[in-house]
């Protein structure tokens, strides 16, 4: 049960450590005159084609792993 309790306290404190990277303040925005028609904080990346294809290779291990599992307990219980 210690050893749960300390590893859990661990994982909080780097956890909290985290946190604070990711409450830093934005960049200063940049400077007119860099060639867009106004003051732009950079582009806009599309993401939706790899997230699908993350959320699909993603599912597709689960189910194979499933899968498996299945597969392994029938033949068990035959055995």
């Amino acid at each position: 049960m210690k050893k749960q309790i300390k590893t859990l306290l661990l994982s909080l404190s780097f956890l909290m450590f985290a946190a604070t990277g990711f409450s830093q303040p934005p960049p200063p925005p940049s400077g007119a005159g860099h060639g867009a028609s106004g003051n732009q904080n950079g582009g806009s990346a599309p993401i939706g084609g790899g997230l699908f294809i993350l959320l699909g290779l993603g599912a597709a291990y689960g189910g194979k792993k499933l899968y498996r599992m299945f597969d392994e307990q029938e033949t068990d219980v035959t055995d």
